[in-house]
């Protein structure tokens, strides 16, 4: 007789910087969200996939929760809530740093639904065990039906703990994906991703969050990939700031991402850059719809 075979959507949600993206890419193992000291850092909802003989667990990370300001923001808190809505579990993030009433809405909402919550306090190597103590007690009484689990994505501690609570509360499912996919995002995708975030990571104070990055061609060779892509800034005067000085800026950009995406897609990779400037495209919704931020 067959084992049941369990699958599900494993939603992860919380607040920015309290380490979605790293406790994603730890779980599933492979490098699939940006992760940065920035807040704003995932834009889109990223699905990792992870397979075994009788289970799939269809991860998915979220953008941070936050007070919209413009319509991009708009869009990016409506895959949280409908990451909440089509959830079989969901995984929300917290951490030692944060204050518990953040956002406290979506505490609120937590506190209502019906599928199973894993509430993962992340971080807990930069404090103490005492703190990490309170921190469990307050959260029990926010959400007493909650599994709560102290960890570290970052040094990888009690990963073990969170991934058996999740295999053990799947519901009985075939699996939703073919058991050798581990995303449902394409090669396209990843390469905007890497030019993204080097852009967070090189460039200071609003030049992140005004920049959209497109891939406009992938061609796979045999031996190399050749990608060419457009990086969207809504002035001029941001336009010059990512160019730089004689194009040096733009030049180690190029670089960093290149080098990311060889050891992404274990192949070499040529890749051009390329810099417009739209004044609207946060706003735009056939400018958003373009760049993947509305149906």
């Amino acid at each position: 007789m067959s084992k049941e075979h369990h699958a599900g959507f494993v939603n992860i949600i919380g607040n920015p910087n309290v380490g979605k993206s790293t406790l994603m890419n730890a779980l599933v193992g492979e490098k699939l969200s940006i992760v940065t000291a920035k807040a704003q850092t995932t834009r889109h909802r990223i699905m990792g996939i992870v397979n075994g003989e009788d289970f799939q667990i269809v991860y998915s990370d979220t953008p941070g929760i936050l007070k919209p300001n413009y319509r991009l923001q708009k869009n990016m808190l409506n895959f949280v809530d409908v990451a909440i809505g089509d959830a079989d579990i969901i995984l929300y993030v917290t951490d030692t740093v944060e204050k518990g009433d953040k956002n406290a809405e979506y505490v609120e909402k937590l506190q209502k639904i019906q599928c199973p919550v894993i509430l993962v306090i992340n971080k807990i190597d930069i404090s103490d065990q005492q703190k990490v103590l309170e921190l469990m007690e307050y959260w029990k009484q926010q959400l007493p039906e909650a599994l709560i689990i102290p960890a570290s994505a970052q040094e990888r501690f009690n990963l073990d703990s969170i991934f058996d609570a999740i295999v053990s509360r799947l519901p009985v499912c075939p699996p939703w994906y073919d058991k050798d996919t581990f995303t449902d995002k394409n090669l396209r995708f990843f390469a905007s991703e890497i030019i993204r975030e080097k852009i967070l990571l090189n460039y200071k104070e609003e030049i992140p969050y005004c920049c959209e990055v497109v891939v406009e061609s992938f061609k796979e060779g045999a031996e190399r990939y050749d990608i060419s892509a457009v990086i969207y800034v809504t002035r001029d005067s941001q336009k010059g700031i990512l160019i730089g000085k004689g194009g040096s800026a733009m030049k180690r950009l190029g670089t960093q991402s290149r080098i990311e995406m060889e050891d992404f897609f274990q192949k070499k990779v040529f890749l051009s850059l390329y810099v417009k400037v739209d004044t609207d495209w946060r706003e735009s919704r056939s400018e958003l719809r373009k760049f993947g931020y509305e149906e």
